[in-house]
């Protein structure tokens, strides 16, 4: 693997169709990232192979993206710790409630951020947010992007 300082797990190929976003905006920050398709539940050994060669290859982040019983970001967490963001995708009669609450809902001892349902964009940001702490160039395109996004909305009135 590469150097990287992104992980990005998705429980399913289902979750790609959201999780480009979180590609996207990684792509847009220069950020280097590996995505790759893990299962808490199916595939628990290669969950954890994929974490322990991320980390060796650099990663200081992990996202993960799962729908319906979304134990993926928990399961990693337990592994790591680096940071880990879940991101609940909307699958499933309950389209995404349960996968917020099983992600966000975490034993004491081991957080998992959590954004908003669907919120791939989202999970990316809050990972160059903490790759920043440490990256002043991470930090200036954050502010920059903040700006523009400002600008965009002034524009609009």
């Amino acid at each position: 693997m590469n150097t990287i300082k992104v992980l990005i797990l998705m429980g399913s190929k289902s979750d790609r169709e959201v999780m480009q976003k979180t590609e996207a905006a990684l792509d847009d920050f220069g950020v280097p990232y590996k995505t790759m398709i893990r299962s808490a539940h199916r595939t628990p050994e290669a969950t954890m192979q994929a974490v322990r060669d991320a980390e060796a290859a650099g990663c200081q982040v992990f996202i993960c993206a799962a729908g319906m019983a979304a134990h993926l970001a928990g399961v990693v967490c337990s592994k790591t710790v680096k940071p880990v963001i879940g991101v609940p995708i909307a699958a499933g009669p309950m389209q995404g409630e349960d996968a917020l609450h099983s992600t966000v809902m975490m034993p004491p001892g081991l957080p998992v951020a959590t954004v908003g349902i669907n919120g791939a964009k989202n999970a990316a940001l809050l990972a160059i947010q903490i790759l920043a702490l440490n990256d002043n160039g991470l930090s200036d395109k954050l502010l920059a992007d903040r700006k523009a996004q400002a600008e965009a909305i002034l524009a609009e009135d």
